[in-house]
């Protein structure tokens, strides 16, 4: 199990100010994806061609042959393994690998590093991806650390996973926040690559077991910030016997771009048209939830 990057100080991924672990592999293939490295479980090359000097040493260096210099800069053929051994060795930093195995002890050592001010801000350790259910065993194993610690344990899902999986999660997890992309299920599958049945009931049943949740929902105009939309998501988290504490409303952004440059994959591929909504309808989707007694923001 990798893990591609430890965030300190982070003050959107749950109460508090955080230490955010962010876990490769994810079931979902979403257009907008803004952590495309963190889709693989395996570990992956990332490569920056503005810092790449042409000096092959890279070419030089790999086992299996599996670069080669290009007009466009290094590109990898279907030799490479993803060893690593090129980004050891690159003289310009322009190779970085994502993802690294961590032993727990390490891992507590870096969380421990942020111990004050996680406490003082009643903060404490997201686990997030990528998506983290993928890894059950590891993600429980790291939330029962935590636990013995005395730290407050987020999960940032999407809850796509079975429900004997968010069961064995559940009992370890002070937070659960949650995405919701889009209440129709084909349009769910279009724009994610899976259907959105499994998460909803998921929502529903950790809202019956009486879980702390957040609800989280990237608006993004093109895919789902449409009145429609909004109003069943309303109405579906009024039917739940408990509330989520929080609707939190992500405005669309394409930072995901430029990873996907460096990882030389494409984003969206297909050229679907999406954009940032209006400040005016972003406050509006606020309006319709609080209106409906959910306590909703911009952002977090």
């Amino acid at each position: 199990m990798y893990i591609f990057d430890i965030k300190r100080f982070a003050i959107n991924d749950g109460p508090g100010i955080r230490v955010t672990l962010f876990m490769k592999g994810c079931p979902l293939r979403c257009v907008w994806c803004h952590n495309p490295e963190g889709l693989e479980s395996r570990q992956q090359r990332m490569y920056v061609k503005k810092k790449c000097i042409g000096c092959q040493t890279c070419v030089e260096t790999c086992p299996q042959h599996g670069l080669v210099l290009t007009p466009d800069g290094i590109k990898q053929t279907a030799e490479c393994t993803h060893c690593g051994k090129c980004v050891e060795e690159c003289p310009t930093l322009a190779m970085e690998m994502a993802g690294k195995a961590y032993s727990m002890e390490e891992l507590m050592k870096l969380v421990e590093k942020d111990r004050l001010v996680m406490e003082t801000s009643g903060g404490g350790v997201t686990l997030c991806g990528g998506e983290p259910l993928m890894h059950p065993d590891y993600l429980v194993e790291i939330l029962e650390e935590l636990g013995r610690r005395n730290l407050h344990r987020t999960v940032d899902t999407t809850l796509y996973a079975s429900e004997a999986t968010v069961e064995k999660v559940l009992p370890h997890t002070d937070l659960f926040m949650v995405d919701m992309k889009h209440m129709n299920s084909e349009l769910h599958q279009k724009y994610t690559g899976v259907p959105n049945e499994p998460i909803l009931r998921n929502i529903r049943m950790i809202a019956e077991k009486g879980a702390r949740y957040w609800i989280r929902i990237p608006l993004i105009e093109g895919v789902n910030a449409d009145e429609e939309n909004i109003r069943q998501c309303i109405a579906f988290l009024k039917e739940l016997p408990t509330s989520p504490e929080m609707v939190n409303i992500l405005p669309y952004h394409d930072i995901g771009i430029g990873k996907h440059k460096r990882l030389g994959t494409d984003y969206n591929p297909d050229e679907l048209v999406m954009s940032t909504p209006s400040q005016e309808w972003q406050d509006h989707c606020v309006e319709l939830f609080q209106s409906n007694g959910f306590d909703c923001k911009i952002g977090g």
